[in-house]
């Protein structure tokens, strides 16, 4: 007789993996409407972002090209709740995210371990809970992939790839002349920390032993700031089936690799008071399983740009070709072909060419293993993830399957949200609302018409923001009264500024807070009858950079008066529109409750201690 538990769910939205790609899409897919399960096979969400990995979130370089949407969302919370950069604190700024987003149910520890189909469908799936030691299966209308080993992918018949295509497939010049089953490797960082008095180190007599730089060539670069990504095995193996012997040797690299660095380099002085603060034991994967979607994105449409019409993300980070043999091999670790940034992705590189209710979103996109070398960086993945989630609660609301908005006004439609969401899409402006272009808008200087222009970031040698002092005003007027639904805000958040959390911990660390270039104080004024300004809106700590108001208001006039940035005198705001609907897209958990309101809900509970012994019974075993 079985003892474990079983729990059955109903969702329109089930994403497997919560990874940066996965809470991206779960959390999107909530705030598109449809009820979303959110399977996590971890403790923590993150991924390789995570506590548990501690894998920097890159993404496209530029100075004006990073990642915003929900990704810059989480990145700013964490600079506000966690300014010293905390890895445990950022867990809790993720748990935050996903734990009370409305519409979202996470499971944690909870591994998916089958799927049921119907006909080309995935019916549902079955997954197992490790600590309540329950089944779960859900079910659901739309599934998304966003595990990055594509675990649905070796349990339905949806169609994928593993390894390196042969050059002359897709005629990528960087591919081997024959296919492959090799792939890049997975890697488990060290964390190091400076103190102020010498820290000597032993090493375990099972570590790997590194004495000379001959044994480390190409790969050290010194202790401070430095991530240990090169600390990679496995691209000669299965990357998920020996998932486990890649990892005990990969411990084995990283304790030598210590060893190396304090008693063995000629700097190794240099490394006198540093500590070893940290050593992962989840390597992190770069690659393993890829969708085939209707579209298989490569090295030729990355470097043309990926002018795609059905463009949902985009890429700027280079073609980072790992080697597949590591630390093993003596040469460079990696080449850095060169990529274009930005370059789009498109929605087709999105869904299953062959099992109709399934998206991806992540490193398991559908891609050549060259063009994967550049788009399986998280940021890259978090943009996807937000596509992927916006896309399957599109299809949930129009009752279609993820091809029905390859193309046509579906799809003009989900490029439009993700604008409207602060996804910004290379080669599109968003869309601005009626209201605000039925205006006249005025504010103090010349460059208040570039709030209208759709372009909600700078560019090279472009400015798109209008900059304006402290109190000063930016006013939408009509000639008759309208009816205000809410505001919307694109301000400056800095985007040369790439949020990452630390590799390494210096002795004196700086507090890395909010960017001085959001505006954290404003007011919303709008003209009564009388011709009068009324407050109809005050917000007193904004940390964000797309912030939409509720204002439900009547008015022939509406002005924005920033009061306090975060710290730069000059105010910089990409975009101030009214609105005709307003729909909250940024929610805030409630306040927790004080303790004593916990304990009274329990008063109902016999808490008393027994009056006398152990009447009727025994006892047995240790308190801890």
């Amino acid at each position: 007789m079985s003892h474990l538990h079983r729990q059955t769910h109903e969702f329109d939205v089930c994403v497997i993996g919560g990874g940066m790609a996965g809470m991206c899409a779960a959390i999107a897919a909530a705030r598109g409407g449809a009820r979303t399960a959110l399977v996590h096979d971890r403790p923590v969400f993150g991924g390789n972002a995570s506590s548990e990995v501690r894998m920097w979130i890159c993404g496209a370089h530029g100075k004006h090209n990073k990642e915003t949407g929900l990704l810059e969302e989480i990145q700013l919370e964490n600079l506000y709740g966690n300014p010293s950069l905390n890895y445990s604190i950022w867990d809790g700024v993720l748990y935050g995210k996903t734990h009370f987003q409305p519409g979202l149910t996470p499971f944690l520890n909870c591994s998916c371990t089958g799927a049921e189909m119907d006909g080309d469908r995935i019916a549902s799936i079955q997954a197992w809970q490790l600590t309540s030691q329950t089944w779960q299966p859900i079910h659901a209308r739309q599934f998304i992939d966003c595990s990055g080993d594509s675990i649905l992918a070796a349990v339905t018949p949806a169609e994928f790839r593993v390894g390196r295509e042969s050059r002359r497939e897709f005629d990528e010049d960087i591919e081997p002349a024959e296919a492959d089953r090799r792939t890049m490797g997975n890697s488990l960082l060290i964390q190091l920390r400076r103190t102020d008095e010498p820290q000597p180190y032993t090493p375990p007599r099972w570590a790997y032993k590194f004495t000379s730089q001959e044994d480390l060539p190409h790969r050290m670069r010194g202790v401070n700031g430095h991530n240990f990504w090169w600390i990679e095995m496995g691209g000669l193996d299965d990357t998920i089936k020996d998932a486990e012997a890649i990892r005990d040797e990969l411990m084995k690299v990283g304790y030598g690799v210590w060893d190396y660095i304090k008693n063995h380099a000629a700097e190794r002085a240099v490394a006198g008071n540093w500590a070893l603060e940290w050593i992962g034991s989840l390597p992190g994967k770069r690659e393993s399983r890829r969708y085939a979607g209707d579209y298989i994105l490569t090295q030729n449409d990355v470097r043309a740009g990926g002018a795609f019409d059905d463009i949902v993300a985009y890429g700027g980070w280079s073609m980072d070709d790992h080697h597949p043999a590591g630390l093993l091999y003596p040469g460079k670790p990696t080449i850095f072909h060169p990529a274009p940034s930005p370059y789009g992705i498109p929605y087709r590189c999105l869904y299953s060419r062959n099992v109709a209710n399934l998206l991806f979103a992540g490193r398991n996109i559908s891609v050549t293993h060259a063009a994967l070398s550049s788009t399986r960086v998280m940021a890259t993945c978090a943009l996807i993830g937000q596509a992927a989630g916006t896309a399957a609660a599109q299809c949930v609301r129009q009752n279609c399957d993820p091809r029905s908005l390859s193309g046509g006004e579906r799809l003009r439609a989900l490029q439009r949200t993700l604008m409207e969401d602060d996804c910004w899409l290379p080669g599109r402006r968003r869309d601005v609302s009626c209201l605000a272009r039925s205006a006249t808008l005025s504010a103090p200087g010349e460059d208040a018409p570039i709030l209208l222009d759709g372009m909600d970031r700078d560019r090279e040698n472009e400015s798109h923001a209008w900059a304006g002092a402290v109190g000063s005003a930016v006013e939408y007027r009509w000639d008759h009264a309208v009816r205000v639904a809410g505001a919307r805000f694109t301000f400056d958040s800095n985007l040369a500024h790439l949020k990452r959390m630390p590799c390494t911990y210096p002795q004196k660390g700086g507090r890395n807070a909010v960017p001085g270039s959001l505006v954290r104080r404003f007011r919303i004024e709008a003209m009564d009858g009388a011709r009068r300004w009324n407050t109809v809106y005050r917000e007193g700590n904004n940390y964000q950079r797309l912030v939409r108001v509720p204002l439900n208001t009547e008015t022939t006039a509406l002005r924005f008066v920033p009061e306090q940035t975060w710290g730069d005198e000059t105010v910089r705001v990409f975009a101030f529109e009214p609105l005709e609907t307003y729909e909250p897209k940024i929610p805030q958990a409630a306040d927790g409750p004080h303790i004593r309101e916990v304990r009274a809900r329990a008063d109902a509970a016999d808490l008393a201690p027994p009056e006398s012994g152990l009447e009727g019974g025994t006892r047995t075993g240790h308190s801890a």
